[in-house]
């Protein structure tokens, strides 16, 4: 890639990350009141915490069987409310303790 291709790539992505965020405050003016775009927009940053967060568990590990069982494990204990210290730390003791029965066996 040359220089010159590289500002024209710089400037096309620079215009258009603007555009995605101009757009909607320019178009929408008014409060937003429909119940279904609200709920919608609602879910927004955490499905989209999801989608980054989920696949980058699986791959973070040198096996497949650790990711799941660290990830099964925070499941369970955010699902019954305790803190994220606890369920990041248990999550991670947990993918440990799988490794290194698999590196035993």
């Amino acid at each position: 890639m040359n220089e010159n291709n590289f500002w024209i790539y710089l400037l096309v992505m620079a215009g258009i990350t603007y555009m995605i965020r101009m757009i909607p405050l320019v178009l929408i003016k008014r409060k937003i009141k429909n119940k279904f775009i609200l709920s919608f927009l609602y879910y927004i940053p955490y499905t989209v915490l999801s989608v980054m967060t989920i696949p980058a568990i699986f791959c973070s590990t040198s096996s497949t069987l650790s990711a799941f069982a660290g990830f099964l494990a925070a499941v369970i204990l955010a699902y019954f409310g305790k803190s994220l210290l606890k369920v990041a730390a248990s999550s991670c003791a947990v993918v440990f303790a799988v490794e290194f029965l698999i590196s035993i066996l």
